[in-house]
């Protein structure tokens, strides 16, 4: 599972900058998440409500958006949505393509008190 090891490293960044800001509480931790990672939002969430316990991020909510995973083909350009076992440009089925989007993991928001 690593959805704990990921979910950990997301919770210390939130403590972290709660600390820099002087903060006595998180209450929501927003995650953008590339599809590629294949997490599952609920063990997430049950990691999350682990670890956090007796932390400033203790109750807190955490919202996981996933991004779908999309490429660019390198021949014809079109940008399309990768589909699992089938990785290849719908329009002129090339297997070259760039991946544009998918592959993210970050936080991109942070509420304290």
């Amino acid at each position: 599972m690593h959805e704990l090891s990921i979910t950990q490293n997301l919770l210390d960044i939130a403590l972290e900058q709660a600390r820099l800001n002087s903060a006595s509480r998180v209450t929501k931790i927003r995650v953008v998440a590339g599809a590629m990672h294949n997490l599952v939002d609920d063990s997430m969430r049950f990691c999350f409500e682990v670890i956090s316990r007796g932390t400033f991020a203790e109750g807190a909510e955490l919202i996981v958006d996933t991004v779908p995973a999309q490429a660019q083909c390198q021949a014809c350009t079109r940008r399309f949505e990768l589909q699992p076992f089938a990785w290849f440009c719908p329009q002129c089925g090339s297997r070259e393509f760039d991946i544009v989007a998918g592959s993210e993991l970050l936080v991109s928001e942070i509420e304290m008190e």
